[in-house]
């Protein structure tokens, strides 16, 4: 006998076990955007962005709930009419019966979070978060929450080797991996940030981070922290001012966490009852890069 599906309320529960909503930061929209609890769910996606064509992909495979990281609406709306591209996402995944649920900071702080996805892809062991939650918020099995993540790297490299790695085993964007350092010098501590990073400059000087690999980072905070290390390490050439930063893409950062989403929302739930998939979709908003790299 058939046992009858988990309810879209089940998986929410489990979802919210997971990334709790009140770790997210405040000025955050997390939860469940739209869908029926009562509706039942054997197929769930996984994917970065809710845009049009992850969409797609969702009703294509039937997909009963669709988790994205990012916000369909981080700010209220007065309407969510098909007329605009937003309300049309809405409407599509509800005729297909499909619901939507985000999962965005408070999956960044999450124990197997964004967070410690990129650190175990890019080689950050003994870590610890790089700012801890000052609430009582961690799991039940004492694992801290935090934004980001500092330890070391399992062995010193060069800056060069460490961020050629990042490149290897992030999903390839035609932004690719900017470096600003040395890059013949040897790093043996780095700090990450799935997303943008370049709020978190003064906690990775405060953590003694070699290098910093995160996202979107702007001229003018990128320039003035390489700026201020090269001044204050002015009389310690071996620190060769650090830290040294590594900018990926933001879609490219946080797409590691999707696997461990998908792995442990299954570990959760009772064997068999629940389908995933992750979106393999590229969703960085870039689609070329021109010019040649003359720096070498």
């Amino acid at each position: 006998m058939t046992s009858a599906p988990l309810t879209l309320a089940d998986v929410v529960d489990a979802l919210d076990a997971l990334y709790p909503p009140s770790t997210a930061e405040g000025w955050d929209a997390v939860g469940l955007v739209a869908g029926d609890p009562a509706a039942p769910v054997r197929r769930v996606l996984f994917a970065v962005d809710p845009v049009a064509a992850v969409v797609d992909e969702a009703v294509e495979w039937g997909a009963d709930l669709l988790v994205t990281h990012h916000p369909l609406f981080l700010r209220g709306v007065h309407s969510v009419a098909a007329t605009t591209f937003k309300g049309d996402v809405v409407h599509r995944l509800l005729r297909a019966g499909c619901g939507l649920h985000v999962a965005h900071t408070n999956a960044d702080a999450a124990p197997r979070g964004v967070a410690d996805a990129l650190a175990d892809l890019v080689g950050v062991t003994g870590r610890r978060p790089l700012v801890a939650r000052t609430d009582d918020s961690d799991g039940a099995d004492g694992a801290e929450r935090g934004i980001g993540r500092v330890g070391r790297l399992a062995s010193p490299v060069t800056l060069r080797a460490f961020a050629e790695h990042v490149a290897d085993v992030l999903p390839a964007t035609a932004q690719g991996v900017r470096v600003a350092g040395d890059l013949d010098a040897t790093v043996r501590t780095a700090a990450v940030v799935g997303g943008s990073g370049d709020s978190l400059f003064d906690a990775v000087r405060d953590a003694a981070a070699d290098v910093y690999v995160t996202a979107d980072l702007r001229h003018h905070p990128a320039s003035e922290l390489r700026e201020r290390a090269a001044f204050e390490h002015r009389d310690r050439p071996a620190d060769a001012g650090t830290p040294f930063l590594v900018d990926v893409a933001h879609f490219a950062s946080e797409w590691p966490w999707l696997r461990y989403a998908a792995e442990d929302l299954e570990a959760r739930l009772p064997d068999g009852t629940v389908t995933t998939r992750v979106s393999t979709l590229g969703t960085d908003p870039w689609s070329a890069r021109i010019g040649a790299d003359r720096t070498g």
